[in-house]
């Protein structure tokens, strides 16, 4: 059970992951042991499932960001589409809706130039779309 130390741990490593057990120990009232203690059974118990860096697109080549809709044309798509979008990297997000639209993408691209392409190329083709907005 999460009590309300384990939340404020939890709070920290949100705000700074890379934050030393000591720092954390000390904002959150613990010595290092007990701190260090918790972490780990936060992270062995599946709470704290990682830890990842917060890249700034833009300095990385990706400026432009769309959201795109996606309605499929049957549910026998769905498993194809979701395969078919599991290996573009563009996409950076790929969430399940609920009615219509079916998805919504989290696309990436260079330029407005860019993403044109590739909702050309890419996006439109996927398999069993009906409709991308």
């Amino acid at each position: 059970m999460i009590d309300a130390i384990d939340r404020a741990i939890l709070r920290r490593l949100q705000e700074d992951g890379r934050m030393t057990a000591t720092a954390l120990a000390g904002e959150v009232g613990l010595t290092v042991a007990p701190c260090h203690r918790r972490l780990k059974e936060l992270e062995s118990s599946g709470v704290i499932r990682g830890y990842s860096a917060d890249v700034d697109p833009a300095r990385v080549g990706l400026g432009f960001e769309a959201l795109v809709f996606v309605t499929l044309r049957d549910r026998q798509n769905m498993k194809a589409f979701e395969a078919g979008v599991a290996g573009i990297g563009q996409v950076i997000e790929a969430q399940r809706l609920f009615g219509e639209p079916d998805f919504l993408l989290r696309v990436m691209a260079e330029d407005l130039p860019a993403y044109q392409r590739f909702y050309d190329d890419v996006l439109v083709g996927l398999p069993g779309g009906r409709k991308v907005d």
